[in-house]
């Protein structure tokens, strides 16, 4: 299945995801909230992309060791909390790595906070000084719906955000 663009956007994955950077950048110029930056990241590409089914943030919790606690995001209702190193976002938050996970079934400890979820993408969120703060979560209802485009684009952007 090739990728479809909402509405009049371009059909190339990669340059709307260029598109869309440019339009979350110019909304974030001078926006220091890390929750207002979080919101308005999920809530752009999830509009921006038919695919994100579920698109948002799990913010590393300052209170508990090795948890992440929900954060903003659009879509079904998400996990409250997920320990380091349990499914797909755990996973991420400790290795610092992106996961790019075409079926979602077919990966061990998956944790499934909505049935309907099929395949999953998950980036680090590092800060300037180099911390782990968040993870960046987005599923979708069809199998192998993201990529490397995905992956080079995400991490691109929320580097430029948080970074």
């Amino acid at each position: 299945m090739s990728y479809v663009a909402r509405d009049d956007r371009p059909a190339d994955k990669a340059a709307r995801y260029a598109e869309v950077e440019a339009e979350i950048l110019a909304v974030l110029d001078g926006e220091p909230n890390t929750t207002a930056r979080m919101a308005t990241v999920a809530s752009m590409l999830a509009d921006a992309f038919e695919d994100y089914f579920w698109a948002g943030f799990y913010v590393v919790d300052p209170t508990k060791a090795r948890e992440l606690v929900v954060g903003p995001y659009q879509g079904t209702l998400g996990c409250l909390r997920i320990a380091f190193g349990r499914g797909v976002c755990g996973t991420a938050a400790e290795t610092r790595q992106t996961q790019l996970v075409e079926d979602v079934h077919a990966f061990p400890g998956h944790i499934a906070c909505d049935g309907r979820s099929e395949s999953e993408i998950v980036v680090p969120v590092i800060d300037r000084s180099g911390e782990l703060i968040a993870v960046f979560d987005v599923d979708a209802t069809r199998k192998a719906a993201f990529d490397a485009t995905d992956a080079e684009a995400l991490e691109r952007l929320l580097g430029k955000v948080f970074g």
